[in-house]
């Protein structure tokens, strides 16, 4: 298995991103548009993507996008693209985290091995939660609603697992921020918030009038099993 599954379409950017990380004693493959990308992933797996935004033909939205259909790899967009909407429309897509160009190679190794970390070193137990019309298999990690698998970025995973273990009980956004995204986490509190939104877009009958995973308005979230 690939460790980084690197796509950018600026060559010399590629190159020396991936020189770097090779270094840093990862496997990376490297491919410089998005269908190249999509093609590699068909038959052969990475344990994360590093995905520009602005790639020729398919960009990197709409690629994660169609990643997020058939796969929880976590995805770090690299972009110029810096501005509010911008960052906010990649986490909706399914993105784990978002760097700014021009890319500081220390930042990358850093938020590269940190992403890691959390979607991989994470205690596993093998049982299967069950709330409701929801299930997760702790073990391969995977969540079904009404027998049906869902398919959920890693930390939105993170966020339903902590809410399921602990129905009933308001959780602040602080507690689950720190809880997820840990306490060397690079993103933003603004994540949470988010990603709390995609994740009910999957869960909930009605998102816009939502039952299992409720607003405490100044304060946080409670998770109500149905």
């Amino acid at each position: 298995m690939t460790d980084i599954l690197l796509v950018e379409d600026h060559g010399e950017l590629n190159q020396l991103m991936r020189i770097f990380l090779e270094r840093e004693g990862f496997l990376v493959q490297s491919v410089f548009s998005g269908e190249e990308a999509l093609t590699f992933l068909e038959r052969e797996q990475a344990r994360l993507i590093l995905l520009d935004v602005a790639l020729p033909g398919m960009d990197g939205f709409a690629v994660c996008s169609a990643v997020r259909e058939r796969s929880n790899t976590p995805i770090l967009f690299l972009s110029a693209r810096v501005d509010k909407e911008d960052k906010i429309n990649g986490f909706l897509q399914g993105a784990d985290d978002y760097v700014e160009k021009p890319v500081d190679m220390d930042l990358l190794s850093a938020r590269v091995k940190a992403l890691l970390r959390r979607s991989y070193d994470m205690h596993k137990e093998s049982t299967v939660l069950c709330s409701g019309a929801v299930s997760i298999d702790q073990e391969a990690q995977r969540v079904f609603l009404q027998g049906k698998e869902l398919a959920l970025t890693g930390k939105e995973y993170e966020l339903l697992l902590l809410f399921v273990k602990n129905p009933g009980k308001v959780l602040r956004k602080e507690y689950l921020f720190h809880a997820v995204w840990g306490a060397d986490s690079f993103s933003e509190s603004q994540t949470l918030t988010v990603h709390v939104k995609t994740l009910r877009d999957k869960i909930e009958e009605d998102p816009r009038k939502p039952r299992r995973i409720v607003t405490i308005w100044g304060t946080g979230y409670k998770y109500e099993e149905i």
